[in-house]
């Protein structure tokens, strides 16, 4: 079976290592670069039980545990490792428990409220590396890459038969619409629900060894009274990830075109130099924004698309994408290959239950 995957970022990515390991015959189309938007410039978090009690849990939680299995069996550099994760307020002098965080590297004004996550239910990856290392794997089970933009779909009667890139016809047995927040533009050849980017800013520091292996999640505001989230994830690469402001700036037609609002980065690294000396010495390694795709009621959308045999959609993941790749990526094979998804109940996430794009 040949499928064309949409979107060269972790859910696609993902899809087509999953695909490719059971044998499909798999080509990623990509307009720019692997990784080349928020699969490129997320935190990387993971959580195992930070769903539970929504649509969510069942997925998060398989996702969850397939990290950890892809980690060990296909051996990839991205980072993998499990974190203790604490959550905190910035603005008061902290009360120092005797439990918690290292607090050599904050503020004073840090103050740490509670813990959010053990090593048992909280990690992370690099999402740059593990979107590539997902790449890798599926082109090593014989999945191809090609750089180009779709500008439509072939049909063949009712059902779709592949897609034109740059005017060149490609036929398939069935198509993954997997383009993050873009994926609202396979809407002007697909019946599709419409798909939103909420747009987040972030920067990345060398702070070698400064930093230990805990997440954090605070409560901030600025001199303004603007209130903030800001999150913290240091890596194992001797870098640490910080992220906070968002903003619903309009989507650009180029992911390459994406840069960040006005003022964005300088509030960002106040923050930073306000919660950590050590952010506030370190290095900038890189800057950015990137936009995260949300449906109207803020569930993914996975499945078939109806009307439209042989087409399926993987996107709208929000903040968890590189969490939910993985399980997102097995459901969807089963259901290109099998008829239906076995491991994940996916009638939570139904294109259908969300009227298309008029």
């Amino acid at each position: 079976m040949r499928v064309l995957v949409l979107g060269g970022g972790v859910i696609g990515t993902s899809i087509a290592w999953r695909l490719a390991l059971r044998g499909a015959d798999v080509t990623v189309l990509e307009r720019s670069a692997i990784a080349c938007a928020a699969s490129g410039k997320a935190g990387g978090f993971l959580a195992r039980d930070w769903c539970d009690g929504t649509p969510l849990m069942q997925l998060a939680r398989r996702s969850f545990d397939l990290h950890a299995e892809l980690a060990e069996n296909l051996g990839g550099d991205w980072g993998y490792r499990r974190l203790t994760t604490y959550g905190g307020t910035v603005g008061r002098p902290s009360t120092r428990a005797s439990r918690g965080p290292s607090r050599g590297w904050m503020s004073s004004e840090v103050e740490i409220t509670g813990r959010l996550g053990s090593a048992g239910t909280t990690a992370q990856v690099h999402p740059a590396a593990f979107t590539n290392g997902m790449m890798r794997a599926a082109r090593a089970r014989g999945a191809e890459l090609r750089l180009g933009r779709v500008t439509g779909l072939l049909r063949r009667g009712g059902d779709v038969a592949g897609v034109n890139l740059d005017g060149v016809a490609i036929e398939a047995d069935a198509i993954v619409v997997a383009m993050g927040p873009w994926s609202a533009l396979a809407a002007r050849w697909l019946p599709l629900p419409p798909v939103f980017g909420l747009k987040g800013h972030s920067i990345v520091f060398e702070t070698g060894e400064l930093i230990p292996p805990e997440a954090l999640f605070l409560e901030y505001e600025e001199t303004a009274g603007s209130m903030l989230a800001p999150e913290i994830f240091p890596r194992p690469d001797g870098t640490t990830y910080v992220c906070a402001i968002s903003s619903e700036s309009p989507l650009p037609a180029d992911p390459t075109s994406v840069v960040p609002d006005d003022g964005a980065m300088d509030r960002l690294k106040a923050l930073c130099d306000r919660i950590s000396p050590v952010l506030a010495a370190s290095p900038v390694l890189a800057s950015g924004a990137c936009y995260r795709p949300l449906a109207r009621d803020g569930l993914p959308l996975i499945g078939a698309v109806a009307g439209a045999r042989g087409a399926y959609v993987a996107t709208g993941h929000g903040v968890w994408g590189i969490l939910n790749a993985p399980a997102t990526a097995e459901a969807i094979a089963e259901l290109i290959l099998d008829g239906a998804a076995k491991t994940i109940d996916l009638a939570p996430f139904d294109p259908a239950r969300l009227p298309a794009i008029a």
